[in-house]
Order: C-alpha cells, then sequence, then structure tokens
C-alpha cells in the first residue's frame, strides 16, 4: 500500500488529513490486497483533494473500483452540508446519470440458444450505437423540454413501456429541480437527435443469463431464477449530459475566485449549493439525468420489442427489475451525528444502495432493500445486490458501479486486438456485436478489474449484499 495510507480494517483504509494540504476530513476506501495491487497513486491524491472542499460532512470516500477521473476518482462519494458545502461537477462526471437497469424475461437458456446470434443482429439493428450515433426517434424542441422534466414518464406516456417500469427506477425515473433555462442551445442541439441511443466506450445492452442464486428469498422477491435469461441496459444522458456538464464547468470555475473557494485542483471546480452557479449546475444536472432515464426507457422498449417478435413472448412478461443511476448529486436524508439531516450527496462511478424500511425504494423490496445492480465488464459476470443498513450507515447508502478500469483505452488498444478479443469470446459462447474492432478492443475484459473480486469487498463489509452473478451471452456495443 501507498506510503501515509493507514489501515482501519480487513478490507478499509484512511487516508489521513494532512496526506495533502488543506483536509477537511479524512479520506477512507475500501479495497482487498488483490484490488490494492492497481491503485493508483493519483486516485489516492484525489480522494484527499476532495476532502479539502467546503462542507464536506465525515469522510472522503471511494468504493473498490476506484481509479483515476476527473475531479474525484471514479467510485467516488462525497456529502454536503447543506448550507456550508458545495455542489461539483467533477464529482458527478461528465456522463451525468449513466446508470444501469436490468430486465428479465420469461425465457431460459435453452430457448434462446438456437437464434442467440440472429437476437444479437436484431438488437443491434433496432437499438443505435456508436459515437454520434442517432436516432430515428423524432424529438422535438419541445418534446425535449418536457423530456427534461419528466424522465421516464415522458417515454411511458408515449407508449415506450409502463406505469410499472417507472416504479421501479431510482427516483421514479425523474428527479425534482429540473430547469430547462440551465441547458445551452448546444446541449439542446446535441440532446435532440440522440435518444433512444446507446453511445459508446462502456456503454452496452446485454443479453444475460442467471447463473447463479446465492440469496434464495431476495432472488425471488425481484424476480429471478436460475437459468433465466436477462437482460441488462447501461448508458446515460449522451451528449446532452457531456454538454450541460461542460458548460457549467467553465461557469463554477470562473466563480472560485467570488466565493473565495481554494482548491488544489481546479478540476473540482465547485460553487455553494444555494448560490445562483450551484443552483443553476444542480437544475442543469437533474435535466440530464431524467434525459437520461427516458433514454435507457426508450431503450429497453425496443428491445423488449425485438425479445416478443423473436420468441412469441408477451411484451409484459419482460419485467424491470431496477434502474439505478450511478453518475449524479442528490438531496438526501441521512443520519449525521444522530440526526435525520438533510446533504448534498455525490456519487460518481458509485451506486445507491439504500438498505430496507427506507421509504426512496419501491414499496415491494421494502423488506430486502434496493436493488443494486453491477455490471461485470464484457465478457465476465455481472451482479444483482441489495442495499443494506450498513451502506446507510458508513457510506451515504452507497456501494460500487463496476469493476473499475485498470488501462486506459488507449493503452489497451495498443496491447490487443479486437478481432481476437470477439473470437476468444465467442470461443466462451458470448457473442459481441459491435461497429468496430477498436471499440472492442477498447473494453476487453484485461482492461478492467475482477467484477467478482469488487464485489466480494462490498459484500464482506456489509454495503451490499449478493443475491445473484448473471454471465453474459451476447453484448452489443458502440
Amino acid at each position: 500500500m501507498l506510503a501515509g495510507i493507514n489501515r482501519v480494517g480487513d478490507l478499509e483504509w484512511e487516508v489521513p488529513i494532512g496526506y495533502v494540504p488543506g483536509m477537511r476530513v479524512p479520506g477512507r476506501f475500501f479495497l482487498s490486497e488483490a484490488l490494492s495491487e492497481t491503485l493508483e497513486e493519483g486516485a489516492v491524491r484525489q480522494v484527499a483533494n476532495v476532502a479539502t472542499m467546503p462542507g464536506i460532512v465525515k469522510h472522503s470516500l471511494a468504493m473498490p473500483d476506484i481509479h483515476w477521473g476527473y475531479g474525484f476518482p471514479i467510485g467516488g462519494v462525497a456529502a454536503f452540508d447543506m448550507t456550508e458545502g458545495v455542489i461539483s461537477p467533477g464529482g458527478v462526471g461528465f456522463d451525468i446519470n449513466c446508470g444501469v437497469r436490468l430486465i428479465t424475461t420469461p425465457l431460459a437458456e435453452a430457448d434462446i440458444a438456437g437464434r442467440k446470434r440472429e437476437l444479437i443482429e436484431r438488437l443491434f439493428g433496432a437499438i443505435p450505437t456508436g459515437v454520434g450515433a442517432k436516432s430515428a426517434l423524432r424529438v422535438s424542441n419541445k418534446d425535449l423540454n418536457t423530456i427534461m422534466v419528466e424522465g421516464a414518464r415522458w417515454a411511458v406516456e408515449r407508449g415506450f413501456g409502463t406505469e410499472a417500469d417507472l416504479v421501479r427506477c431510482e427516483a421514479e425515473g425523474a428527479m425534482p429541480g429540473a430547469d430547462p433555462d440551465a441547458v445551452s442551445s448546444k446541449a439542446r442541439q446535441r440532446g435532440v437527435p440522440q435518444m433512444g441511443t446507446l453511445g459508446a466506450g462502456n456503454h452496452f445492452l446485454e443479453v444475460q443469463v442467471v447463473r447463479e442464486i446465492l440469496d434464495p428469498a431476495a432472488a425471488e422477491v425481484f424476480g429471478l431464477k436460475e437459468g433465466q435469461v436477462c437482460f441488462m441496459v447501461h448508458c446515460g444522458s449522451r451528449g446532452l449530459g457531456h454538454q450541460v456538464a461542460t458548460d457549467h464547468l467553465r461557469t463554477l470555475e470562473a466563480g472560485l475566485t467570488k466565493y473565495r473557494i481554494r482548491l488544489p485542483d481546479r478540476q473540482l471546480a465547485c460553487a455553494p449549493i444555494d448560490s445562483p452557479e450551484g443552483r443553476g449546475y444542480y437544475g442543469g444536472m437533474v435535466c440530464a439525468a431524467n434525459y437520461a432515464w427516458a433514454n435507457r426507457q426508450v431503450i429497453m422498449h425496443e428491445a423488449r420489442n425485438v425479445f416478443a417478435k423473436l420468441f412469441g413472448i408477451e411484451y409484459d412478461g419482460m419485467r424491470l427489475v431496477y434502474d439505478v443511476a450511478h453518475n449524479v448529486a442528490k438531496f438526501e436524508r441521512h443520519e449525521v451525528d444522530g440526526k435525520l439531516t438533510e446533504v448534498c450527496v455525490h456519487r460518481k462511478g458509485a451506486t445507491r444502495a439504500f438498505g430496507p424500511k427506507s421509504p426512496e425504494i419501491p414499496h415491494e423490496y421494502t423488506e430486502i432493500g434496493q436493488p443494486v445492480i453491477i455490471p461485470g465488464s464484457m465478457g465476465t459476470s455481472s451482479y444483482l445486490l441489495r442495499g443494506t443498513a450498513t451502506a446507510m450507515q458508513k457510506t451515504w447508502g452507497s456501494t460500487c458501479h463496476g469493476a473499475g478500469r485498470v488501462l486506459s483505452r488507449s493503452k489497451v488498444k495498443k496491447e490487443v486486438r479486437g478481432k481476437d478479443v470477439r473470437e476468444h469470446l465467442a470461443g466462451e459462447g458470448i457473442l459481441v456485436r459491435a461497429h468496430s474492432d477498436a471499440a472492442i478492443a477498447e473494453e476487453a475484459p484485461e482492461a478492467y478489474k475482477p467484477s467478482h473480486e469488487v464485489v466480494r469487498v462490498v459484500h464482506e463489509l456489509g454495503l451490499s449484499a449478493i443475491v445473484a452473478r448473471l454471465e453474459p451471452l451476447g453484448v452489443i456495443k458502440g
């Protein structure tokens, strides 16, 4: 482990005050010995840098999928006092409300075995993928204003899903507080043609099979059984979200002097939560988050239609388990010094993991806890977990979000060939469809930490509890 870091538990490490000048609270991250071998000093420094920000409460946290990011590390979590604290785009990321949803089907693995390639091809044809992908769905500027306020409801009211889908989304698919006036014309221009598109990078639609049930009671509540075919959608707010982040970063950086905020890294540009700049960013961020929920809703609808037509199954027989964000800042009530207090929780590459009895999760899950969906890297297992009371106490109801990258896209493309990755995965029964082999190379399994080890750490710490393991059968990417 890096010098100056203190071990405070089997899987817990502390970055003490003083690791960098100006820290207001300690940093804390969760990591096994195996995962520590790929820990970047730059990511630890980012944990410490976040601890210097005004109004931060308790700790600057990072999950076991930690790696270097813009401002905050990926895997970073921090809560800020509503009066003294700040809000920062670096604590959310450029892909606002990048998130994931899991959908069950009534099919077994054997039911699709003979038509798996046709399924993947049809999904690839139905859902636009890749950098700058544009949708056949016609969205007007008026529609966009509604989408930014109503989120997934806009899609459902136009036939892209059911009312039951909304209940099974974090925030029911739309955060309050959207301010369309905080979204620039350039962001709007990018958002109008991209509704219902997957994008590129690590975004995907994956057909999976439930390979292992580890918590039968929770799996029954969530609607999963061994051998069942599911599909998972992972994407975000596309160009609109990226532009919202870019626009407001400039505004917030220019305002640092105005609010006398001194930071060790200008990528942490921020403003007081209740300042004009802070309110502007929050309102724009919510618009982008709501756009992302609508986007995943439309993509899920198109995938449902493909399954229904190809296998003759009912549309309503494909049930959304849950949709959860992992790049967002939210106003939440948490216990601070024995009192329920509203704080602004930033999760950047971290998943909300609220425990049983939380009023924020669907009533049908209240005894079990919130479903937590952790996608693997292409070719490795994904996991369904459930939120816990421990997470509420230790991490603002947060857990990991995925495997965590260890090789940059440019580096992995130098080390592996997409054609080789595709052929290797095909040999394991996993079909991959993308616009180019370069896109496949960027997301090769060796570019990521092992998902099973990341999930083991949060499970053993009690930050979330494993319910089921899912293996990939086929995947479409940008």
